[in-house]
């Protein structure tokens, strides 16, 4: 049931079924909330049809593989998500490796295909404000063209690159059985893992938010990581690698892995990021 003109007070409390103390705006669509008897929410307001449930499903299943740490789900419905508010702390070399070591557990627990959606999830999810479908594929080089480059690249070319730029990521495409590297079993990724999703506990512990959770390769969350920065990334790298080390070559397929999210922000934002992705196909074309 749809609850016209409700904020997010009276959903925390709805959802909840305590009482609503305080409300302090974060964004437009997010609130923190202050519940009865002290516990402190984070409220979410859905932006799209369809997001909360995958948000949902996405933490849920991430947690299951009990490896990283989320915040805890305590209610919602197709329009609102109410979460545990995470008390966040600077970030340490300590905590990084701890975290790296947790993100390997987590791409370790697997997925049964590339592109699956989590258990209950739908097929037709978002990264962020964009779309994203989750359709099985069993070869990832083919998948990741078909379902992540090609439809991002498609979007861009209507107006956010110029003429013959698309050609160049269409070669790399092609290119994608010889650039993907050793064959991997799909992972169980988080998805959107750049650093605003990574939240630095005050406990010495990362807790992971907003994931675009869904099977596919594990290099992946990597290389977001690498490509919008993240605090301490060699410490984080160097716990994954005790735990599950990465395949050789890794490094220089971080470009491939990041075409994906360079194309997703371009369609969002612009001709910067157009520009970076295009960079990356060309080296990976003269390599």
């Amino acid at each position: 049931m749809v609850h016209s003109g409700e904020g997010p007070r009276a959903a925390a409390a709805r959802l909840t079924g305590r009482a609503a103390t305080r409300v302090r705006s974060l964004s437009g669509t997010l609130s923190e909330v202050g519940l009865d008897g002290g516990p402190v929410v984070v409220v979410k307001q859905a932006g799209a049809p369809r997001a909360v449930a995958a948000e949902v499903a996405g933490l849920r299943w991430l947690a299951a593989a009990e490896t990283v740490r989320l915040p805890a789900v305590r209610g919602h419905d197709a329009r609102w998500l109410v979460l545990d508010r995470v008390p966040t702390g600077r970030p340490g070399p300590g905590a990084a490796v701890r975290f790296g070591r947790a993100l390997a557990g987590l791409h370790a627990a697997g997925a049964p295909a590339f592109g699956c959606p989590p258990p209950g999830g739908p097929e037709e999810a978002y990264i962020g404000r964009a779309p994203m479908r989750n359709a099985p594929g069993a070869h990832w080089p083919s998948w990741y063209a078909e379902h992540r480059v090609l439809p991002y690249l498609r979007a861009a070319d209507a107006g956010t690159l110029r003429r013959g730029e698309a050609g160049v990521l269409d070669r790399v495409c092609e290119r994608l059985p010889l650039l993907a590297g050793p064959a991997e079993p799909p992972a169980r990724l988080h998805g959107d893992l750049w650093h605003g999703n990574v939240l630095w506990g005050g406990d010495g512990h990362v807790r992971l938010i907003d994931p675009a959770a869904h099977g596919r390769h594990r290099e992946t969350d990597l290389a977001m990581l690498r490509l919008f920065g993240c605090p301490h990334l060699e410490r984080v790298l160097d716990g994954y690698q005790e735990t599950t080390p990465l395949a050789d070559g890794w490094r220089e397929r971080v470009g491939l892995h990041q075409l994906f999210p360079l194309l997703v922000h371009a369609v969002l934002f612009g001709r910067g990021y157009a520009e970076e992705a295009l960079t990356i196909a060309r080296r990976l074309l003269t390599a």
